[in-house]
């Protein structure tokens, strides 16, 4: 009965995944909004984006590619100004090999960065060129590596923060699948609009095919997200869920994409983010719980990391109570 019903729902003709099934509860979106697909069969230069993987990774892996190139370049000249010419490097002070090395390893750092403090100078023609070409690497590195620093500050993220799990609750008399968002942030997200899609697998002539349906939502905008928004998709006779009971959100392998879109006052943008749930982030039979409180001087508290609280209800006597 359940799949029956499903097509009351205008269906999206294709949302960017394909229909195809590969396996049995294939997840589309991870929960940071990337796209669970791996990409093969091209070498890997071709296939990898170096710009977009600087600006989007982590930042402690950002430091750490900084800190490993900026250490490699500086052995790098280290050993030829060790190995090839350390006699025409003036000002050199050492008893033994490993200081003559630190004497020549922050020499080439000095060259690197341009600093040239001055007791230590090249006077031989071989120094002197390799100490200018490390200079000119220093400062294309560095206007390089100050680029991509402005980048990843510069670059406009919505940083909102999902529920973790997406609720089957009592709305108004009948069920509602439900989630909860809120701004991390200080800065107001304006105009925030929320697209919700449904993801689910039928049988077509007995060869599972993807479909997509949009779920109508109570509100698909807010003005302003100043505290949080629970986003709802009431299971009316329209939605593609009427009907379905417990059993049917385990068993069908479904998917919610959820995204959304605002306009950033600090980067005056418009920003994207988007998430997904999946059975094993549905809870059949709950509702959230108040993450606001009086605040002081007439002021509102909203406690964050509270926004995943939910507590258990009987779905079908709380649908009594409510209608």
């Amino acid at each position: 009965m359940a799949i029956k019903k499903i097509f009351k729902q205008d269906e999206f003709r294709e949302l960017g995944f394909g229909n195809k099934v590969v396996e049995s509860n294939q997840r589309l979106m991870n929960k940071d909004g990337s796209s669970n697909v791996r990409r093969t069969g091209l070498p890997f230069f071709k296939s990898m984006s170096i710009y977009q993987t600087l600006i989007t990774m982590p930042w402690w892996k950002f430091n750490l590619i900084v800190f490993f190139f900026y250490i490699t370049v500086n052995l790098f000249f280290a050993l030829i100004y060790y190995f090839v010419d350390p006699s025409h490097l003036n000002g050199m002070v050492y008893e033994n090999e490993m200081q003559k090395f630190s004497e020549v390893f922050f020499f080439s750092a000095q060259s690197l960065t341009t600093v040239g403090y001055g007791r230590l100078n090249p006077t031989g023609y071989f120094d002197s060129t390799l100490a200018s070409i490390e200079s000119l690497i220093g400062l294309l590195g560095f206007a390089l590596a100050t680029g991509l620093l402005y980048g990843r500050f510069s670059r406009p993220v919505a940083k909102i923060l999902f529920s973790h799990n997406i609720l089957v609750s009592p709305y108004k008399g009948i069920s509602a699948l439900m989630f909860r968002v809120a701004n991390r942030t200080k800065s107001e997200l304006v105009d925030i609009q929320a697209n919700v899609v449904l993801s689910y697998v039928i049988n077509d002539n007995e060869r599972p095919v993807r479909k997509f349906s949009n779920l109508k939502l109570e509100l698909t905008k807010v003005t302003l997200l100043s505290t949080s928004w629970t986003i709802v998709h009431p299971i009316d006779e329209e939605s593609p869920l009427y009907g379905w009971k417990e059993e049917d959100f385990r068993k069908n392998d479904l998917e919610v994409l959820a995204l959304l879109q605002a306009y950033e006052e600090t980067f005056a943008q418009t920003v994207h983010t988007r998430t997904s749930y999946t059975n094993e982030e549905l809870i059949y039979g709950a509702k959230f719980q108040s993450i606001m409180q009086a605040g002081p001087k007439g002021s509102v508290i909203v406690t964050l990391d509270k926004i995943d609280d939910s507590v258990p209800v009987n779905l079908e006597q709380e649908m009594i109570r409510t209608a």
